[in-house]
Parts: C-alpha cells; sequence; structure tokens
C-alpha cells in the first residue's frame, strides 16, 4: 500500500483540508449538538486543520496520524498531542476519549473491525465516535459506476452504505446515534476519470489529479459559474437518482 501513496497525495490532501471554507466549520457544529468539550482523538487528522478549528478551549486535543510531515504540522498548528504512526499500534488506554473523529479515513483499512473495536476501548461509556465515509449506495455511485471518483481505488479499500455500516459498527459494541448522508457528487472528478480513460485509449498520458498543477485563473471562474449555476441543478436530479454520496 506505501506505494499507492506518496508525498504529492499527502500534500494534496493536506492542501485540501488546509482551504478556507465551511467544511470543518459544519462538522464543528455538527460534533458540538453531541458533546461540548473533553478529551477528543482525531484519526487521520492530516494538518490538524479540524483540530485547529475546534479549538483548546475546552477540548483536550489528540490526533493520529500516519505522515510524519503532517503530523509536525499538526502539532505545531492546533498543540494537539499528536501519534505518528498505524492507528492499530497506537497505545491509549481504556475510557480516555469523550469523542473520537474519522472523517474520511475508515475506508483506508485492511481491517476496519479492528480499528472499531480500537474505538470502542478507547471511548468514554457515552462517548461519541464521528465518522465520514463515502456512500456505495449513492446516486453518484449509480451514475458513475467503475468511474466515481470516490471508489478511489487502490486507496480505498472497503465501501460502505448506511446499513453495512450501521451493522459493523454494532457488531464492534457502538450505538448507531444518527446516519444521515449528504450530496456530494464528485462530478468533476468522477468526469475526469472518463476522459482520462478516453485519452488512455488514444494512448495519450495525462497528469494524474494528485499532481495536477493549480489551473488558470480564466479557467477557475468558469469552473466558479458552473458549480453555483449547473451544479446544484444536477445535484437536485440526482436526489431522484439515490441518497447522498457521503456518509
Amino acid at each position: 500500500m506505501p506505494l499507492h501513496y506518496g508525498q504529492c497525495y499527502d500534500q494534496k490532501i493536506a492542501d485540501a483540508g488546509s482551504r478556507p471554507g465551511r467544511r470543518w466549520l459544519d462538522r464543528k457544529r455538527t460534533l458540538l449538538e453531541y458533546k461540548q468539550g473533553g478529551a477528543i482523538l482525531d484519526l487521520g487528522c492530516s494538518n490538524g486543520s479540524f483540530l485547529r478549528v475546534l479549538g483548546a478551549g475546552n477540548w483536550a486535543l489528540h490526533g493520529i496520524e500516519i505522515s510524519s510531515d503532517a503530523a509536525r504540522i499538526a502539532r505545531a498548528s492546533s498543540g494537539a498531542k499528536v501519534f505518528i504512526g498505524d492507528i492499530l499500534d497506537a497505545q491509549f488506554n481504556p475510557c480516555t476519549f469523550d469523542v473520537i473523529t474519522c472523517f474520511h479515513v475508515l475506508e483506508h483499512f485492511r481491517d476496519p473491525r479492528q480499528i472499531l473495536q480500537k474505538i470502542y476501548d478507547w471511548l468514554k461509556p457515552g462517548g461519541i465516535f464521528y465518522l465520514l465515509v463515502p456512500n456505495i449506495d449513492s446516486a453518484g455511485a449509480r451514475i458513475f459506476r467503475s468511474y466515481w471518483y470516490a471508489l478511489e481505488l487502490p486507496r480505498h479499500l472497503f465501501h460502505y452504505s448506511p446499513r453495512s455500516l450501521s451493522g459493523m459498527a454494532q457488531a464492534a459494541g457502538l450505538d448507531p446515534v444518527t446516519i444521515v448522508t449528504h450530496r456530494e457528487l464528485f462530478l468533476e472528478e468522477s468526469v475526469r476519470y472518463i476522459i482520462d480513460e478516453l485519452f488512455h485509449v488514444m494512448g495519450i498520458a495525462r497528469v494524474p489529479l494528485s499532481e495536477a498543477v493549480q489551473p488558470s485563473i480564466p479557467f477557475r471562474l468558469i469552473r466558479k459559474t458552473c458549480r453555483l449555476s449547473i451544479l446544484p441543478l444536477l445535484a437536485w436530479i440526482a436526489s431522484f437518482v439515490g441518497a447522498g454520496e457521503s456518509i
């Protein structure tokens, strides 16, 4: 698996997480509906963007990150205690955390059941596990099929539906509190996969997304216009095809 990750991949993930936007604020708002403070552990914390937005006021911040470079940034930017390495190698006492978060990370693991068992052991009674994963039973997956961006082969090893995720969580001793899906079509990325395949058939190699350069300003303006005008319409149409793309 290390062959399928690398500096470019890590940098793209870190850059995406560092961009200003509603992402982290929305997740903070959701978390505060259930817990307003305590010890929190962010699995796959990258450069600590979520921990930084959450702040240390009411929280004791902890993270786990396999990339040493990203972990160092997370420590410096958020003040969190960050374990560098695999989640299964981390040593925490049982009943340590009030909250454990895991945003688009669980799908990367060979044995998610072991991860969920660790999470169950680390959570205090009444603790909250808040995660996000792609939804294989979604409109986007049905429309794009093997070209669906969130398949992200070979880095995503498992895919979940709300039903399978709920069953696996219960098998680990966790009680589902809320399971909802969010519309996230991954339209541009999925279409790019189709275009890349057409170029491949013609013998033309394209630069991978992880190594793509920042597009020009005119292109970004056109893209922004399409996102504000066409994308909401497509999202509305997708609502008739299936559930949202993120659980």
